[in-house]
């Protein structure tokens, strides 16, 4: 009996911990505008990765194209809001890196935190912009549904909200008109 009891607790331990790890999926679309300071490269990109809540492998490829010359290096920087600056977290792809990179790198903790709220970005930069041409903050799918579900509840809501209705009067009825008395 002590055996089956055993084997059940840790068959259920591994169904507990495989249930438990999942993965995440996450992007940014990189632009001039985006950089901090702005830029005015025409340059865009695109970043798509995965993330594995049990292993912290960060899986991505990052795409890049218009930018005023090659590429000296791309990383991911973090944590800081979209107006905020911050330090490389890691390096994507060799020195010069060339479009699209791929590859893996395993997060700490407290990086894992920065990205599960929106606190790291990726950026590519080149000679012309040494500091960064192009940048895009890393959102989850669940950031980018929650905020395209946010925006259309209030374009609903202002299109369609009905003027406030007027005040009820306090002021007591008139009198009806007495009808005319029949001769």
């Amino acid at each position: 009996m002590f055996r089956r009891v055993l084997l059940a607790t840790a068959v259920s331990a591994m169904f507990v911990t495989a249930a438990s790890a999942a993965t995440v999926h996450y992007s940014a679309r990189l632009n001039g505008r985006s950089e901090v300071p702005k830029t005015t490269s025409k340059g865009t990109g695109t970043f798509d990765a995965t993330f594995d809540t049990q292993t912290k492998a960060f899986n991505y490829t990052l795409t890049f194209d218009g930018l005023t010359g090659p590429a000296t290096a791309a990383h991911i920087h973090g944590p800081a809001t979209r107006k905020e600056s911050a330090g490389v977290v890691a390096p994507l792809g060799d020195k010069n890196p060339t479009s699209p990179v791929s590859g893996s790198v395993t997060l700490t903790d407290d990086q894992a935190k920065a990205l599960a709220s929106s606190k790291l970005y990726v950026n590519v930069h080149t000679a012309a912009n040494p500091s960064g041409e192009i940048r895009g903050q890393i959102v989850g799918s669940h950031a980018r549904k929650a905020r395209a579900k946010a925006k259309a509840a209030a374009a609903a809501s202002s299109t369609t909200a009905a003027p406030a209705a007027a005040p009820a009067s306090t002021a007591p009825a008139a009198p009806a008109a007495a009808a005319p008395a029949a001769k």
